[in-house]
């Protein structure tokens, strides 16, 4: 299988190779036609000079003096071309190359190329002249008329290619060289990059198959000089590890805490059952240990009921609006500390109630919100020692409606704050005694809460505890 280095590295390298390869053929057309065009407008220069060097020196007579050879030999030397000159029957009378005597005068033109000159008034061609030269030129034709207009003849001003050629190795020569330089640079450059990039991969790789092997403090470290999207990817994966491990965490101690709280209860019913039936107790105390059993299974089937309200509000991930009535908060919340009036005298409490004299109108679960305000108070008297005081007070604000639930009492820790709504959590671990108390209340509350998209938040400080909630205030 291929890796990702593997891949990016095969893609860059082959798109860098033929980019390097599409751009030298298409420089070497370009130089190669600049050089061309540039041969040829030198060629066609020096073909007009001599042109006029010939008008100048012969004027209306045939050209046939070996005088004017000399002069086109100096004017061919300094344009540095080769330059011949034929009649106007297309007969070579002479040479720059040898003005004294040629041995290519006499040589004869082709009638169908004097025409094409004289049609086109000079001609450019490549190619080899046959019977002058051998090697492959470039070469310009230009016909010569007298001042009457007469034709006199043709001058074919010619230069090799090889000088061009020679150019164009070179220069192909230097490209080669610096394409393998630039590739060779790229080549290092890109395995350096994309070895910085497929580390983190390779790390985050590495972590998700521990973390999948059971490792859950398993993390990619990253140092910083990664791209930004890595980094993000990093992050993201951090976090959801983190997230993964608090589940994983909350799981188990769901798990252990559950087992505990069933141990007891289930120890009881199975010690008294058969402590009945062994007659290890006897008939006449059978009854009261039957209660027992009776009052251990009824907590049992309130921690199951607990457990299914929070499963169910989960599952919902909120309280649906056809579920939510408009209702007076106020009196609700009345109405259920009325339920605790035998508790709060039992323990010889003070209650301050503070409610405003119109009514608080909310749009919610009237049920659960009982249930909410149900779950404080009974935390707040529970926990309220003897002769101290509990509040209820139900105020309006910005568009909200709030519920303070306080009660006097030891002060919970700070550290134990951003606890109490865990399920299953006990300020007071020496609360396990306490066989009314599964530490699902508090948890139960947040959960409701939450579903009806509002907060609950808790402070405590010189003795005094106080949870707050809040609602939508409707009209």
């Amino acid at each position: 299988m291929k890796t990702t280095f593997s891949r990016t590295f095969t893609a860059i390298t082959v798109l860098i190779v033929t980019a390097m390869v599409i751009l030298g053929i298409s420089f070497q057309l370009l130089v190669s036609n600049y050089l061309k065009d540039g041969a040829m407008e030198e060629l066609i220069d020096d073909g007009r000079t001599i042109v006029e060097l010939v008008q100048a020196y012969v004027s209306d007579e045939p050209i046939n003096d070996r005088d004017f050879g000399i002069a086109l030999s100096v004017a061919a030397s300094v344009s540095d071309a080769d330059a011949v000159i034929c009649n106007s029957a297309g007969k070579l009378i002479c040479c720059a190359r040898d003005p004294l005597g040629c041995e290519h005068v006499g040589m004869q033109l082709s009638p169908e190329y004097m025409k094409k000159v004289l049609d086109n008034d000079g001609l450019t061609d490549t190619g080899i002249v046959r019977g002058l030269y051998e090697d492959e030129r470039y070469v310009v034709s230009m016909p010569i008329y007298g001042t009457h207009g007469q034709f006199l003849g043709i001058v074919l001003v010619s230069s090799p290619i090889d000088s061009t050629q020679l150019v164009m190795k070179r220069i192909t020569e230097i490209y080669v060289f610096l394409s393998i330089l630039v590739v060779v640079i790229a080549v290092v450059v890109m395995i350096v990059l994309l070895r910085q990039q497929s580390t983190p991969l390779r790390a985050m790789a590495k972590a998700a198959r521990d973390f999948g092997h059971g490792e859950l403090t398993a993390r990619v470290k990253t140092n910083g000089k990664c791209t930004q999207e890595v980094e993000d990817l990093a992050l993201a994966f951090n976090n959801m590890a983190s997230s993964l491990q608090k589940s994983e965490y909350q799981r188990q101690e769901f798990i252990a805490n559950v087992s505990h709280e069933l141990k007891t209860p289930m120890t009881t019913i199975s010690g008294f059952v058969d402590g009945i039936l062994d007659g290890t107790i006897p008939a006449e105390k059978a009854e009261k240990y039957l209660l027992l059993v009776s009052d251990e299974t009824k907590r049992l089937n309130r921690l199951v009921r607990s457990m299914l309200d929070i499963s169910q509000l989960q599952d919902k991930g909120g309280i649906p609006d056809e579920q939510k009535t408009r209702f007076d908060l106020a009196e609700c919340v009345g109405q259920v500390l009325i339920t605790f009036e035998r508790k709060i005298t039992e323990k010889n409490l003070d209650v301050n109630v503070a409610m405003p004299d119109l009514p608080v109108y909310t749009l919610a679960n009237q049920d659960y919100i009982t249930q909410v305000v149900y779950n404080l108070l009974d935390n707040a008297v529970k926990f309220c020692p003897e002769g101290k005081h509990i509040s209820v007070e139900v105020t309006t604000g910005r568009s909200k409606a709030y519920v303070r639930v306080s009660n006097e009492g030891q002060t919970i820790p700070p550290e134990e704050l951003p606890l109490v709504f865990d399920r299953f959590h006990k300020m007071d671990k020496s609360r396990s005694q306490n066989r009314d108390s599964w530490g699902l209340g508090l948890y139960i509350v947040k959960t409701i809460v939450g579903a009806h998209g509002e907060n609950i938040s808790v402070t405590s400080r010189e003795g005094k505890t106080t949870f707050t909630f809040t609602l939508p205030a409707v009209n």
